[in-house]
């Protein structure tokens, strides 16, 4: 790691913003230097997407100063913190899907030829992007299409776009969320290599080792204030988790055993469309199911079937003993199913509606009188989910849009939590948010095991399934290839079954 340079690139002053009167940013102090990786941490809710926002022009301060290398500057559009150098990797993909790689790299800013109809020159297009893949040893094609890319290759396409322009400042956040771990570590070097060549990145993550690992200096912001500015080599995770959330978090992960009972999901000779293979698993009542798998090992495709919105080729699901048929959502909602997805922004919420419609939504069938919905009843059901789920802002009349990650995810949770389903299938349910919301998921679900429900967690978190589950599963190329108990599992175990060194489920 290089020492980081003292020259100051970014500084913010006495920074304030609110909405609606409420202050979400107050007297906030940052100064980010050439040539280092710095550390934003929060809680969801703690203001850090604000903070971003007002650097990269989407929202305009109430107060304060920015100083761009010792200058003062007004950054009020997107385009300023572009014309200074400034570019953002969002957590959500910001990519045109029908439009190949190289056309999303240079979108807004496209090479042409001279001469008097000035088209557009594709050929160097295309050479600089295939000599910028080449060379961070990346298997994409510049003519690939982005829709025929998974999740983790769309991310690095979007770094890419963000390398390729003339940047001085990189914004990067949870970059790593959809990453299998080899595209991890190959981000990981592109930071490093960014870092000796004086570019500095603000990095947003909620993966202490990642952050341990990368980071030079973290600011850690509680309830829109800044606490520390501390090096990272000298703050230990402890104090990183007690700065953030106000509290020491004893237990990371609340594991809590109970009784095995009665089977409550059985999947007997699944096929999924376009797969050769078969697969059949049970989870029981009394334990946590976990599902571990690189990227693209069917996971979240095989919890997508199960819940009707995917095809299958054929098959058995059970619920309680009972055999169901569940062609659409609808009829896996009445079987007593529910899929907290993994992308809640695009299918586990609309993000313009309120959030007593999202928390609602799944439940109004049984929420009607007659042909009439029964708005009071509505609204005092929301209303007790956003209190036993702690979700901030506490007003059910807020668009979800407004919502951090960690309070969006526990949006969709109350959702599935008002359908009084019996199966609870998580997909990546903490991707994206704060140990401090972690913890809370995972005492939810141990409470629904208490409950008598049956869990099943997807997670390419392997702490986490190591920590929370009885059991796990995990697959490779869509089949399952190791059925592990909680005393046999390890990382090792795990890693080997998912790339397919172990074949014995």
């Amino acid at each position: 790691m290089q020492a980081v340079k003292e020259t100051s690139l970014l500084k913010l002053s006495k920074v304030n913003k609110s909405f609606s009167g409420i202050r979400i940013l107050k007297d906030i102090d940052l100064e980010i230097k050439a040539g280092e990786v710095h550390i934003l941490l929060g809680e969801n809710g703690a203001g850090k997407s604000t903070l971003i926002k007002i650097v990269t022009g989407a929202y305009r301060k109430d107060s304060g100063e920015i100083y761009w290398e010792g200058n003062r500057v007004a950054i009020e559009s997107p385009l300023d913190a572009m014309n200074l150098g400034i570019a953002t990797i969002y957590q959500e993909l910001n990519l045109i899907p029908e439009l190949t790689v190289y056309e999303n790299i240079y979108l807004g800013r496209e090479i042409k030829n001279s001469g008097k109809f000035s088209l557009l020159n594709q050929k160097e297009m295309k050479k600089r992007v295939a000599e910028y893949l080449k060379r961070l040893n990346l298997d994409i094609s510049p003519e690939d299409k982005v829709s025929s890319l998974g999740i983790g290759k769309q991310q690095l396409v979007e770094i890419i776009r963000a390398l390729m322009m003339d940047t001085r400042l990189i914004i990067m956040d949870e970059p790593t969320a959809s990453l299998s771990a080899s595209e991890t570590e190959t981000l990981l070097k592109i930071i490093d290599d960014l870092r000796k060549q004086g570019i500095a990145i603000i990095y947003i993550s909620h993966r202490l080792d990642e952050i341990k690992q990368i980071g030079d200096r973290i600011t850690i912001l509680r309830d829109g204030c800044k606490m520390a500015t501390l090096p990272v080599k000298k703050t230990s995770t402890e104090q990183m988790i007690q700065l953030m959330v106000g509290r020491q978090l004893k237990d990371q992960y609340p594991k809590e055993s109970f009784t095995i009972g009665a089977e409550g999901l059985k999947v007997e000779d699944l096929r999924l469309r376009k797969r050769k293979e078969t697969i059949s698993f049970t989870a029981y009542q009394g334990q946590i199911l976990g599902i571990a798998g690189l990227v693209g090992a069917g996971r979240t495709e095989l919890a997508r079937a199960i819940f009707g919105a995917e095809p299958i080729e054929s098959g058995k699901v059970y619920v309680f003993g009972e055999e169901v048929t569940i062609r659409s959502p609808q009829d896996a909602i009445q079987a007593g199913l529910a899929l907290i997805s993994e992308d809640r922004k695009g299918e586990g919420l609309i993000l313009d509606l309120d959030l007593e419609f999202n928390m609602t939504l799944t439940s109004l069938k049984r929420l009607k009188q007659g042909a009439f919905l029964r708005f009071k009843k509505l609204n005092e059901e929301a209303n007790r989910y956003l209190h036993e789920l702690r979700i901030r802002p506490s007003d059910v009349d807020v668009p979800a849009r407004k919502l951090s990650g960690g309070n969006q995810q526990k949006v969709v949770i109350a959702k599935w939590l008002a359908t009084n389903a019996k199966v609870f299938i998580f997909d990546e349910p903490t991707r994206g948010i704060d140990v401090g919301a972690k913890v809370e998921v995972y005492r939810l679900m141990n409470d629904l095991v208490k409950q008598g429900k049956v869990v099943i967690m997807i997670s390419s978190d392997l702490p986490e399934l190591l920590g929370m589950c009885d059991r796990i599963l995990v697959m490779h190329e869509g089949k399952m290839t190791a059925d592990l108990s909680r005393e046999e599992a390890d990382q090792e175990i795990i890693m080997k079954a998912a790339t397919g060194g172990i074949q014995n489920a």
